[in-house]
């Protein structure tokens, strides 16, 4: 299944509570359920005014059609084609 880097512009992001975080996962996740299985959440990674979600999802219109249906921006989706780390340098 193919890997997708999604860039959800929120203005404040760094500054939510772990609270508004819960509620922002729980959310993800019940429209991820009603999904099926052809998407998936892998991980997020919260910055100043920014969030970066990976996914593994069929195709990048199942990441759109999550973000709508969520109230979620996604300002830019990108297929991850390979993933580098220090290994690769061995």
């Amino acid at each position: 299944m193919p890997k997708f880097i999604i860039e959800r512009e929120i203005p404040g992001a760094g500054q939510l509570t772990a609270a508004e975080l819960n509620a922002i996962s729980q959310t993800s996740c019940g429209v991820l359920r009603n999904m099926g299985p052809q998407i998936q959440w892998l991980e997020s990674y919260v910055t100043a005014d920014k969030v970066y979600c990976i996914y593994l999802a069929d195709n990048e219109q199942l990441i759109r059609e999550h973000a709508e249906q969520g109230g979620f921006p996604a300002n830019r989706i990108e297929q991850i084609k390979t993933i580098i780390d220090p290994t690769t340098a061995e």
